[in-house]
């Protein structure tokens, strides 16, 4: 028997989050089944572990060998969770462990124990079966934990670039920026030679991607931000960003400083505003609050979503296959990972371990290491 994290949504308002015993899976022709030593808690796996409950109100259930959770959803949050209640839906993004078992095709086959990256969901798990061509066979040297953080961070860091050239632009600006992801993309742009202003929310933050040899950090805490953040758009000309927060007033100021700084030496007066285009998108949620405009920055600019699958399924497989052959490469240097604590599947719902993970506090990430 294997162990595995699966999420459940109540029609009452409620998520259930527990532990099930699964037989170990069978691999098809074309699969591999994967013993999983390593799984990060990204955010969007926060997302689909508790939908949007309220951690405060958490409860333990179940027993000490096999643990659940429950909590209370908002009324607000329910109204998009319809497709999901009622069913059970295995946790994780993504992981790294060594092939175990195998199919009877030679892809698969070429597997067999290696310790391979896996993305494709229900990555909280001892074991993971899924297609082969799921798995990216790490570097001969590269740990499990090192390819832990295969797919989101790194292959969203690399869909910010693409969009970025697909659009247009020639410089980002991207928030909380001294997170695992915003690491990888200081030292991402670095490699490429594209220009990067990273906000933070203190100074501590600031200090780490300066280390990094950050060029551009604005701390948004700081009397000076707006001259500071003005001064970096100047010398980097970005006009598109990236932001992880969504809630607040920061996404407004972000556009107020690009149309500041494209005004400036504008030779005549338009009650329109700078024809230059700025462009904020908002990928994550750290602030579940209402988004801010005061519309306060002319008439070419644009504030929209942005997800990581959506920007694959625009490119040409061979482009996706070079993306994920790069992350390959730069596992252990451009899009390594560090890890604030290691948890085992039964202290992933710990209640307490719980309110700490759930924080989401910039700099820090959870490893889940399931066996």
């Amino acid at each position: 028997m294997s162990l595995q994290v699966r999420s459940l949504v109540r029609a009452e308002g409620e998520v259930e989050v527990a532990l099930h015993e699964v037989p170990v899976p069978a691999p098809g022709p074309d699969d591999v089944v994967v013993r999983v030593d390593a799984a990060p808690i990204n955010p969007s796996d926060l997302g689909v572990l508790f939908a949007r409950a309220d951690v405060g109100t958490l409860r333990a259930t179940g027993t000490a060998e096999i643990p659940a959770l429950a909590a209370k959803i908002p009324a607000a949050a329910m109204a998009g969770l319809g497709a999901r209640i009622g069913t059970a839906i295995p946790v994780g993004n993504e992981g790294a462990g060594v092939v175990v078992a195998a199919g009877s095709s030679p892809a698969a086959q070429a597997l067999l124990g290696r310790t391979v990256a896996v993305y494709g969901g229900g990555t909280y798990a001892q074991h993971r079966c899924l297609p082969a061509s799921l798995c990216l066979a790490l570097p001969a040297g590269l740990s499990a934990e090192q390819g832990a953080s295969n797919f989101v961070n790194p292959m969203t860091a690399l869909g910010m670039l693409e969009t970025m050239r697909r659009e247009g632009h020639t410089a980002l600006v991207h928030t909380a920026a001294a997170s695992n992801l915003g690491q990888m993309l200081v030292k991402l742009c670095a490699r490429d030679g594209v220009p990067l202003v990273n906000l933070v929310r203190r100074p501590e933050p600031a200090a780490v991607l300066r280390a990094l040899g950050a060029e551009h950090v604005v701390d948004t805490s700081a009397a000076s931000f707006e001259q500071d953040l003005d001064a970096a758009l100047a010398r980097t000309g970005a006009t598109l960003a990236f932001d992880a927060i969504g809630g607040g007033p920061l996404v407004d100021a972000i556009l107020r400083a690009m149309e500041r700084v494209a005004s400036r030496d504008a030779a005549r007066y338009s009650p329109y505003g700078s024809t230059t285009p700025k462009q904020v998108y908002v990928y994550g949620g750290l602030d579940r609050a209402a988004t801010t405009l005061t519309r306060n920055y002319g008439m070419t600019w644009g504030v929209g979503g942005w997800l990581v699958s959506n920007t694959l399924a625009k490119l040409d497989a061979g482009a996706v296959v070079a993306l994920r052959t790069r992350v390959a490469k730069e596992l252990g240097t451009t899009f390594a990972s560090h890890y604030t604590a290691r948890i085992t599947l039964r202290e992933l719902l710990d209640p307490a371990v719980v309110q700490r993970y759930a924080k989401m506090a910039t700099g820090e990430k959870y490893l889940v290491v399931p066996t």
